[in-house]
């Protein structure tokens, strides 16, 4: 079985948790390298974890990897994906919001034969979308409840001088398309650009956000008419120590490693 040889860009709650299982052992695969804005953090978790794994810039990436994944602020995208795909290799991106206005990575991709790998993350159903997508899907709909401290600090709240502190009801904070709310939540909503991507694109695939004090969860549900089938999806997602994600991103990304040298692939 060939060997794939993984980054870790970020060594936060999702990073640690793929290095960690990365470490343990999947088939075909072997962490090769990470990188961090924290490095002497980084090199105590990793001797506490008795993780031996070398701490590299973004930049060097390519020499030590054939597929990045992105654990890291949306901010960072460019950095993490530019220098990948340029030598034809692969980037999982867990920030897919900061996808949606740099298609030019896409272009890049696709002109050097690297590829951008989006996986299911806090989402579900993504397959029942992208199989309704080869036909022709009349709307998405999503609507996402988090609690109010899973929402603390997003730039569109932060801008519009919108307050989720000490609320005692339910609060519809945002109302708009996918691509609307990835650039108002970059760390909160990758589910709603994941969403678009699999379906109708940013600009159709439109929700509503809500701050609601009384749910623990972060919760999704669609809603997808097509000409071959409606349905309706909902996930309630438990936090992680970062309540801005649940602890099924981390393990979707592991599923998606799994699968690349899986014999039995199950799934679109």
């Amino acid at each position: 079985m060939p060997e794939t040889r993984v980054a870790v860009a970020g060594l936060g709650a999702i990073g640690r948790a793929v290095a960690r299982r990365l470490t343990d052992g999947l088939p075909g695969l072997k962490l090769a390298c990470i990188a961090t804005g924290n490095e002497a953090k980084a090199r105590t978790w990793l001797e506490a974890q008795k993780i031996d794994c070398p701490i590299v810039a973004l930049e060097d990436f390519p020499k030590h990897a054939d597929l990045a994944i992105e654990c890291a602020p949306a901010a960072l995208i460019e950095r993490i994906c530019r220098p990948m795909l340029s030598a034809g290799k692969q980037v999982m991106v867990l920030s897919c919001g900061a996808l949606l206005p740099r298609p030019e990575l896409i272009d890049l991709a696709k002109a050097n034969g690297g590829r951008i790998l989006v996986p299911t993350g806090a989402l579900l159903g993504l397959d029942a979308v992208a199989a309704a997508a080869e036909g022709t899907i009349h709307s998405v709909r999503m609507t996402t409840r988090k609690p109010p401290n899973g929402l603390v600090g997003a730039p569109y709240l932060v801008a519009n001088n919108i307050s989720v502190e000490g609320l005692n009801t339910a609060k519809r904070v945002f109302s708009g398309t996918a691509r609307e709310a990835a650039a108002g939540f970059p760390a909160n909503v990758n589910v709603a650009a994941a969403l678009s991507l699999a379906g109708i694109g940013p600009d159709r695939t439109m929700i509503d956000i809500w701050a609601d004090p009384a749910v623990e969860r972060n919760c999704h549900s669609i809603e997808v008419d097509s000409d071959s089938a409606r349905f309706t999806l909902s996930i309630e997602n438990i936090p992680s120590e970062n309540p801005k994600t649940g602890k099924n991103v981390a393990l979707s990304v592991i599923a998606a490693l799994r699968k690349m040298h899986a014999p039995l692939a199950v799934g679109t």
